[in-house]
């Protein structure tokens, strides 16, 4: 597949573009809207065109090289694209702005003079009703976080409480426990020295053996 007929295309085109791009002047909304329609067409076609010679290249022998020679050409017509936009863009400025600056001049009439400040009137009432709502709501906000906090701040108290309550108890039943412990040693104790002093007396009151009868002659 020979590449010259669709670089002679390309070629064309690109010229084409350039004259466009450089005659091309436009001042009011419809036609900068025609610029940018136009632009996109000739974007489309440009990247058509320069497809077909990718596919004519992996055809060659030196197909890198011949992708290269493509790309710059695609870059440089692509890049002329895009500097046709940037004037565009800065024509749709202007347009803007001399739009922007006639509604100035039209505001200016008595009538649509008061409708504005009717305007600002009514969205400073807004804007004051829209303060008053968010200050009652962080109000709102704040007391329910205090009565929250409060909440909070009593159950860590009762908890507390609780708590050395309980430590309380537990140190009292300690108590209770090792004296009743201590009590019990105690009843043991004497029960063994009344069990030993019953040992110590019955030995002291132990009854003689009876002597044996005398015969009888």
């Amino acid at each position: 597949m020979k590449k010259w007929p669709v670089l002679s295309l390309v070629l064309t085109l690109a010229l084409t573009l350039f004259c466009v791009g450089v005659n091309a002047q436009p001042k009011d909304g419809a036609s900068i809207e025609a610029e940018r329609l136009r632009i996109s067409d000739d974007r489309a076609r440009l990247n058509a065109a320069y497809a077909l010679e990718d596919t004519a290249c992996y055809q060659r022998f030196f197909v890198n090289n011949c992708l290269d020679q493509i790309k710059a050409r695609r870059d440089e017509a692509l890049a002329d694209l895009r500097r046709q936009e940037i004037v565009l863009n800065e024509d749709s400025r202007k347009a803007k702005a001399a739009e922007q600056l006639q509604k100035t001049e039209d505001k200016s009439a008595p009538e649509k003079l008061q409708q504005e400040a009717d305007k600002r009137a009514q969205a400073i009432r807004e804007t004051a009703d829209r303060a008053a709502r968010i200050e009652q709501k962080t109000a709102d906000r704040e007391q329910l976080q205090t009565g929250e906090k409060a909440n909070v701040d009593a159950l860590a108290e009762r908890l507390k409480s609780n708590q050395n309550k309980a430590a309380a108890r537990a140190a009292r039943q300690s108590q209770e426990a090792e004296a009743l412990k201590k009590y019990n040693a105690r009843q043991q104790q004497a029960k063994e020295r009344q069990a030993e002093y019953a040992k110590e007396n019955a030995k002291l009151n132990k009854t003689p053996a009876s002597s044996l009868p005398v015969p009888v002659p």
